[in-house]
């Protein structure tokens, strides 16, 4: 994905009430060998850019003035209740240097798993993204967590997962809880209840 910028060189709290006023948003570009970069984007386009997920979990190409470089978006500000985006914060990124990030988990089959067919089970989504290192060329828009074979009561976690090439989650050694399958406590009952009464 692009995303088109400009170089600014006044900064503080009333050159970026300027800038919003003028339907711009003030960023910096830190990272790398080159110090950190002030810049200026199109407000409207960064705000619908947000709200795509790839944006949030893919390398960008980062146009300042013409010159390209790749960068992670890092961090962004909103308005308590505008549709404005305040401030956003891209790192470089290094071709030759793996990065830590967060990617988005998709989940999938929960409708066909035996936990949800067989046991009439609610399948609780315990992470939506996975802090995983890799190098850039490298990272996944989203990883997905099939929960095909998720039984009732069951659980799925990382350990569970196939990562795609050169891809590490970062767990801290923990093996963390991605989803769970429980059935709702007046079903259980319902069905003990009912199995009492075959005997």
């Amino acid at each position: 994905m692009k995303v088109v910028a400009f170089a600014r060189t006044q900064q503080g709290t009333g050159a970026s009430r300027r800038l919003r006023n003028a339907g711009q948003t003030p960023g910096i570009v830190y990272g790398g060998a080159d110090a950190p970069q002030l810049i200026a984007l199109d407000g409207n386009a960064l705000f619908h850019a947000l709200k795509k997920e790839a944006f949030h979990g893919s390398i960008l190409d980062l146009e300042i003035d013409g010159k390209t470089q790749q960068v992670l978006l890092r961090d962004f500000q909103m308005h308590a209740y505008k549709q404005l985006v305040l401030h956003a914060d891209f790192q470089r990124v290094d071709a030759s240097k793996k990065i830590h990030t967060k990617v988005a988990l998709h989940f999938v089959n929960a409708e066909t798993s035996p936990a949800v067919k067989l046991g009439g089970a609610i399948v609780s989504h315990v992470l939506n993204e996975l802090d995983v290192e890799c190098l850039p060329a490298q990272l996944p828009e989203f990883i997905t967590v099939d929960l095909g074979n998720l039984e009732a009561g069951g659980s799925v976690h990382v350990n569970d997962l196939t990562l795609p090439a050169g891809v590490t989650a970062l767990t801290h050694g923990q093996n963390l809880t991605i989803a769970t399958a429980s059935v709702p406590a007046g079903q259980a009952a319902a069905e003990a209840a009912a199995a009492e009464e075959k005997k």
